[in-house]
C-alpha cells in the first residue's frame, strides 16, 4: 500500500468514528489530506482504534518521519561534555528520550493543527500516546502539577521515549516562583529519565512558546539546573538542548560560549 493509499484510509477511518465528520469530502491535494488527518487526530479523545487502523497509521507515521530526516545523537558533536546543542525538529531526533512541554491534563493538545510542541509530538507519535497519557492520569487522580515529569512510550517517534513535563505559565511579570518551578521541570525529567534507564535527553525549550516565559531567562535556568545536577548526581547523562527558533539557536550558543554549530 503507497503512503497516499495508507493516509486516505486513515482519514476515512477517523471520518466514519465521528458520526460528526461522516459526510466530509476528502481533499485531493495530499498536503490537505495531512491536515485533515492531523486535524482529526488532535481532536479526538482517547481511546483504542482497531488493529487495522493501528497498523496503517504506524506505517505511514513511520515513513512519514524517515522522509523528514533522522537525526541520531550518534551524529551530534557535544560543545561541552555531554552536552549538545541541536537546531531541528525534536519528532526527528533519535535518542534516549525527548522531553514534551505539556499542559497539566497531559493528553495532548486538542486544537487542530496548532503549532506547539505538544501537537506535533502527539501527532507523530500516534493516538496510542494520547490513550497512554490518558490512562495514567486516570489513575493519578489528578491534574499535573506544575514542575514534575512523566515517562510514556515513543511509538512512532525515533526517540525511546517521551518526558511530559508542565511548565509554568507567565501571566504578567516573570517572579521566583515561575523559576523555581522552571528547574523544577529539568531536574524532574533528568530523575525519571535516570530512574528509568534513558542515557540521553533532548530538551526542548519549556515554557517559552504558549507559556510566555522569557526566552534568554529561560535558555538560563535550564543551563544552570542540567549542570547542577551533573554535579550533583554525578550523571553521564547525555543532554541535548533543542531549538527550533534562530533566536533560541543564538541564545544557547551564547550561554555556552561557543561560535560554532553543534552539529557541524
Amino acid at each position: 500500500m503507497t503512503q497516499n493509499e495508507r493516509l486516505f484510509y486513515l482519514i476515512e477511518y477517523l471520518l466514519i468514528e465521528n458520526s460528526a465528520f461522516s459526510n466530509m469530502v476528502i481533499p485531493d491535494n495530499e498536503t490537505e489530506q495531512f491536515k485533515l488527518f492531523r486535524s482529526l487526530v488532535n481532536i479526538r479523545p482517547p481511546k483504542t482504534a482497531s488493529k487495522e487502523f493501528l497498523t496503517l497509521q504506524d506505517e505511514y507515521l513511520k515513513e512519514k518521519i524517515a522522509n523528514k530526516g533522522i537525526t541520531d545523537i550518534t551524529d551530534l558533536k557535544p560543545i561541552k561534555n555531554n552536552i549538545y546543542l541541536w537546531q531541528g525538529d525534536i519528532t526527528t531526533l533519535k535518542c534516549g528520550a525527548i522531553v514534551n512541554a505539556a499542559n497539566s491534563g497531559m493528553t495532548g493538545c486538542y486544537s487542530p493543527c496548532h503549532g506547539c510542541i505538544d501537537n506535533a509530538i502527539h501527532t507523530y507519535a500516534g493516538v496510542q500516546l494520547r490513550l497512554e497519557c490518558s490512562e495514567i492520569m486516570k489513575k493519578q487522580g489528578y491534574a499535573e502539577p506544575t514542575g514534575n515529569a512523566k515517562i510514556t512510550k515513543a511509538y512512532n517517534l525515533p526517540c525511546d521515549y517521551v518526558i511530559h513535563t508542565v511548565g509554568p505559565i507567565v501571566s504578567g511579570q516573570l517572579d521566583e516562583k515561575h523559576c523555581r518551578m522552571l528547574a523544577s521541570c529539568y531536574r524532574s525529567c533528568l530523575e525519571v529519565a535516570e530512574k528509568n534507564g534513558v542515557n540521553s535527553i533532548a530538551f526542548c525549550c519549556i515554557s517559552t512558546g504558549e507559556f510566555h516565559f522569557p526566552n534568554d531567562k529561560a535558555a538560563g535556568i535550564a543551563l544552570q539546573t542540567v549542570k547542577d545536577y551533573m554535579e550533583q548526581s554525578n550523571s553521564d547523562m547525555k543532554v541535548i538542548f533543542n531549538v527550533f527558533k534562530d533566536f533560541d539557536y543564538q541564545i544557547y550558543r551564547n550561554l555556552l560560549g561557543t561560535n560554532r554549530k553543534a552539529e557541524e
